[in-house]
């Protein structure tokens, strides 16, 4: 199936309307208009939530790796790193629901010269998810 997705968009302060076209292998009696609009924003729940933080934060989209096998390892470094980082984020939250945390301050916390480093440490040689509590 194909749906024609007609939404309105803001750009440069002017707002606009834009078309787009999704595709799904899906029948209709599977896929109703809602379903379509679920699917879509879904879409970008995965996109905000970890390729967001892939691109901002760790930079990702400026890697100069170019070997497969050295690309990969390395992505998959960056994904481990940003699992810790979301689990922190949550635990932080939980501890204090009107804080700002995010991503990026999780990495800025082992920058600091105030035991940084030693947190690092700690958090890559440890053998239970204890040490998480130490990148505060």
């Amino acid at each position: 199936m194909i749906a024609r997705l007609k939404r309105r968009v803001r750009r440069k302060g002017k707002k606009t309307t834009e078309t787009v076209y999704l595709i799904s292998s899906l029948t209709s009696e599977q896929l109703q208009a809602l379903g379509w609009l679920k699917l879509k924003r879904g879409y970008w729940v995965i996109e905000s939530r970890l390729h967001h933080i892939l691109d901002v934060t760790m930079d990702e989209d400026r890697s100069r790796m170019r070997q497969p096998n050295g690309a990969l390892v390395m992505g998959m470094f960056r994904r481990v790193a940003v699992s810790f980082a979301l689990a922190w984020r949550e635990k932080e939250r939980a501890r204090k629901p009107k804080s700002r945390v995010s991503a990026r301050s999780f990495q800025k916390s082992f920058h600091r010269r105030d035991g940084g480093p030693e947190r690092l440490r700690a958090l890559i040689f440890s053998k239970t998810p204890v040490s998480w509590s130490l990148a505060v």
